[in-house]
């Protein structure tokens, strides 16, 4: 059973390969970073960053991308994964905060959640990364990592995120969430997993680890 010992140490050494961690998404507002994510669905951030210049500033906020033609914005993100769902819930998303929240991001899950395209993951990066609220959302990389190192023994993402804030203080959700996401995307990787120079090696319980 994960302990607040495990937690420090697995603290120690991922915050010393990633002192200062935060969205690989590039943003400058709580809309474009709802926006980046929405398409970072079955996608990389990399590839999110290489479309989101040419979006925003054909449409930076709420208000202009409102106005834009779906046909648009298909256009301009059509190389990513589901570009047409994502488009139209982006549309969707957009007119949503301008006809119900004047144009803003709404800073509560609840009112996140309602709008199109938006669930509890997507919820919690904005939650956190754009409005500095404690939240924890898991993705396929959190999900992984978490489970592999023995901080839980958890089947769905849901289940992830309610057992890791239960066991990691509320303060340092938000960074422990970039560790365990960026120890997963580069390290603790799905197919080949970098065992031989992982940080954690030593406390990580999963029974393949390899030597």
């Amino acid at each position: 059973m994960p302990d607040s010992k495990m937690i420090a140490l697995v603290e120690e050494a991922l915050s010393a390969v990633w002192p200062n961690p935060k969205s690989e998404l590039d943003f400058e507002t709580p809309f474009q970073l709802l926006v980046a994510t929405i398409m970072a669905a079955q996608a990389t951030d990399r590839k999110v960053n290489q479309l989101t210049p040419a979006l925003f500033r054909a449409a930076p906020d709420a208000a202009s991308m409102s106005r834009m033609e779906l046909d648009d914005i298909r256009n301009l993100i059509s190389s990513i994964n589901y570009y047409n769902n994502k488009a139209a819930n982006i549309l969707a998303m957009s007119r949503r905060l301008v006809d119900e929240f004047g144009g803003e991001v709404p800073a509560s899950r609840e009112a996140l959640e309602s709008l199109p395209g938006v669930g509890r993951k997507t919820a919690n990066v904005v939650l956190g990364n754009a409005f500095g609220i404690p939240a924890m959302p898991v993705d396929t990389h959190v999900h992984r990592v978490s489970n592999r190192i023995g901080l839980c023994s958890t089947s769905k993402p849901e289940e992830t995120e309610a057992a890791l804030v239960k066991l990691i203080p509320e303060a340092k959700l938000i960074d422990f969430h970039h560790y365990l996401l960026l120890h997963g995307r580069y390290t603790c990787k799905a197919k080949t997993p970098e065992c031989g120079s992982c940080p954690i090696s030593d406390i990580c319980e999963w029974p393949e680890k390899r030597a």
